[in-house]
């Protein structure tokens, strides 16, 4: 271990009064820049911990807005059972009104056809809109589940930034080098 001492002659052939200074330059230097790089990695911490939070929230969000469309679709799916099941009550309620007004033969036989036809038809609407609101179902999630997906590489993103902006011990010592070695040539005697 080296110990510098600044006698009458100084260090590295400075004066006494030079020595002092250069090394209380370098004593100011390294704790600058130890007390920056503290203060980066504190901020780096701070980013962190904040992300964990809003990564928590994006998730609350993400599973309430699933939540919320897939209660639509329950819903979605609930009324269009009731339209199902109303369109095949009437379209037996024609079919016995057919029926019931006494007429026989093709004619009847055409009515209750043309019924059946206009209720399948109905019912198979029914089922396409059906069909089509499972389908967009799916593409909210998708949607919704890309959102969630954004913000946390968002957040991922600004940890990263917050930690690559912490300097390096050996660029501290570096710059402590570089700029102790400006001001001793600044205090060279000439």
């Amino acid at each position: 271990m080296c110990v510098f001492a600044a006698g009458a002659t100084g260090l590295f052939g400075l004066g006494a009064g030079a020595s002092n200074l250069f090394l209380g330059s370098l004593g100011l230097n390294l704790a600058t820049g130890l007390a920056g790089r503290s203060a980066a990695q504190s901020a780096a911490n701070q980013t962190y911990q904040s992300s964990l939070i809003a990564n928590r929230s994006a998730e609350q969000a993400f599973a309430a807005q699933q939540e919320g469309l897939a209660a639509q679709l329950k819903e979605t799916r609930a009324s269009q059972a009731q339209e199902k099941q109303a369109a095949t009550i009437r379209g037996l309620q024609a079919k016995g009104a057919i029926k019931a007004s006494g007429r026989a033969g093709l004619t009847v036989d055409l009515l209750l056809a043309d019924q059946e036809r206009q209720t399948a038809n109905f019912r198979e609407s029914i089922n396409q809109a059906l069909e089509s609101a499972s389908r967009q179902y799916g593409r909210n999630v998708d949607g919704l589940t890309a959102q969630r997906d954004d913000r946390r590489n968002q957040l991922t993103s600004n940890i990263n930034q917050a930690y690559n902006q912490i300097p390096s011990l050996g660029s501290v010592l570096l710059n402590v080098a570089t700029q102790g070695l400006s001001t001793y040539g600044q205090l060279l005697p000439s």
